[in-house]
């Protein structure tokens, strides 16, 4: 069913955004948002646009006023400790997961209380899930896509940006309240909270630099051996300039130019201009330490492959349940109207499969289902798992 759009939302988008970046600011904002039960959070990174990525930019959202916090300018954020850790104000993201963890590695947040309008609107088979479609669909709101891509750590920010900013948390209280009604009617909320409060778990596991990283750039297991051995040494000269001029290593040189050097193997900034990818500017700028990175390769020891995990291949039987498994949520799911990982995931059937559990007890100590979808499915993958 289409909503209508909420003419006091669109009203309210009148009234510019608050712009938070000094610590009287700051101590408002905490202020304003401590009195409220429930409030709008979203975040904007700069991923794309910088080796060392960063929060650049959190939105709040309260009833009549749209806030936009500058961490660039504010490095502590300590006064808003309580409030994500406060289990009695409600924090309202769409998909939170990102923005939970990135929150915990800038300014070491814990969470308490969330709602996750993206999870809701999947527990209930919406049949889009991104906020873009939610928008344009429940409340007739068109975002510019071109800002998906902003590098939202350049300042001033301009009117567009920040208009595009407040919209990702603008809406997402009357959408919230939208999901809440459907939730308790569809008696589906008990199953999202306990979804909710595993996304406030998720912590930060990426951004360390691997060496052996350019084994996964397509083509390398063509190359010969001294190809190998350049290929390595472009890559680390790339990692050091990325790192250098704080910009995402693809920005520098791509993997695709990276190995189309390691195979061609130029000597000469004449044999640099021929290979595919390499533009006079960067020619320019880097010719001479590709030139010596291509030479130091080729005097240097192949690397030797990695070595490959040991993933011991599911004996057969193994197999056999994981299927069964997938086959019982494939069909549950169809009958819910929602996709099957909304059930359980493929990591948790996995599990399941190995040890095989027989009882609820055994379930239970597996602690891969929350309470709630253990109560609700737990039988039912019992006698999936006997009858497989």
């Amino acid at each position: 069913m289409n909503g209508t759009p909420h003419s006091t939302q669109h009203e309210s988008l009148r009234t510019p955004p608050i712009w938070v970046d000094t610590p009287d600011a700051l101590m408002t904002l905490m202020r304003r948002l401590d009195q409220e039960p429930v409030i709008a959070v979203d975040t904007e990174s700069n991923s794309l646009h910088a080796y060392f990525e960063k929060v650049c930019l959190v939105q709040f959202s309260v009833p009549g006023a749209d806030y936009l916090l500058d961490p660039l300018a504010l490095s502590d954020l300590s006064p808003l400790v309580p409030i994500f850790a406060d289990p009695a104000i409600e924090k309202v993201f769409h998909a939170a997961e990102y923005d939970v963890m990135v929150l915990k590695r800038d300014h070491g947040f814990q969470f308490a209380n969330l709602f996750d309008t993206m999870i809701a609107s999947r527990v209930l088979g919406w049949p889009y899930h991104g906020l873009g479609s939610i928008l344009g669909e429940r409340f007739g709101v068109v975002q510019d896509k071109r800002m998906q891509r902003h590098n939202w750590a350049r300042r001033p920010l301009s009117a567009d940006e920040m208009e595009y900013a407040r919209l990702d948390t603008h809406y997402l209280l009357p959408l919230r309240d939208m999901l809440l009604t459907e939730l308790k009617e569809t008696r589906l909320l008990v199953e999202a909270k306990e979804m909710f409060a595993e996304v406030t778990a998720a912590v930060w596991n990426g951004g360390a630099f691997d060496p052996h990283g350019f084994w996964r750039i397509r083509g390398t297991r063509e190359l010969d051996p001294a190809g190998l051995a350049t290929l390595r040494e472009l890559y680390l000269f790339r990692d050091r300039e990325a790192r250098r001029r704080d910009r995402p290593p693809f920005k520098v040189i791509a993997d695709a130019t990276l190995f189309r050097l390691a195979k061609a193997r130029p000597r000469t900034h004449s044999d640099l201009g021929r290979v595919k990818g390499m533009t006079p500017y960067l020619i320019r700028r880097y010719g001479r330490q590709l030139l010596q990175a291509i030479a130091q390769g080729q005097r240097a020891r192949p690397p030797s492959p990695p070595r490959q995990h040991n993933h011991r291949r599911p004996a057969p039987e193994v197999t056999t349940r994981y299927e069964a498994l997938r086959a019982w949520r494939k069909a549950r799911a169809a009958q819910r109207g929602v996709e099957p990982d909304v059930l359980v995931s493929n990591a948790a059937l996995m599990a399941l499969a190995r040890r095989r559990p027989e009882t609820l007890t055994e379930l239970k100590a597996m602690g891969i289902l929350g309470p709630v979808k253990r109560d609700k499915y737990g039988k039912e993958i019992l006698q999936v798992l006997r009858q497989a």
